[in-house]
């Protein structure tokens, strides 16, 4: 994953940025997505499936925790655990499984389990700036170690 800030404009550009981070991205690897509701989270993850060569349709999984696709060329495990009152609720769905297993994994609202996250992973935050207009998104990539 290539750090630094990128800008988005409209929904397009951000699944563009989640496009090239899924063709770039390895089995094993780990990345924590962070934003506000409403920043573009599912669209940006939308697009490293895409990326992944993921055919079926990608939605947040809010209410079950994870989705599980495996129709491209890695597997893609995606976690929304905003819903998520304990981290224990993490063991009893085999996060380390995905975590540590050979597919991509993509943690939305990730700041609720930090404890559990992998030594290094991937962090992607978006924000909104409205005074760049209401489209206007600050994805900003960094490794954490």
């Amino acid at each position: 994953m290539k750090t630094g800030e990128r800008e988005s404009f409209c929904a397009e550009d951000t699944f563009r940025l989640g496009r090239e981070l899924g063709e770039q991205a390895g089995p094993g690897e780990v990345y924590c997505l962070i934003g506000d509701l409403g920043t573009g989270k599912t669209v940006f993850t939308q697009g490293v499936a895409a990326g992944l060569g993921v055919k079926e349709t990608v939605s947040s999984p809010t209410f079950t925790i994870v989705q599980v696709y495996e129709g491209g060329r890695l597997p893609f495990y995606h976690f929304d655990v905003y819903r998520i009152g304990d981290v224990e609720e993490m063991e009893e769905i085999g996060y380390q499984d995905c975590f540590y297993g050979e597919g991509v994994t993509l943690v939305e609202w990730a700041d609720l389990v930090r404890e559990i996250l992998p030594e290094t992973y991937g962090r992607i935050t978006i924000e909104k700036d409205l005074e760049k207009g209401p489209d206007y998104r600050k994805i900003k990539f960094e490794v954490v170690k």
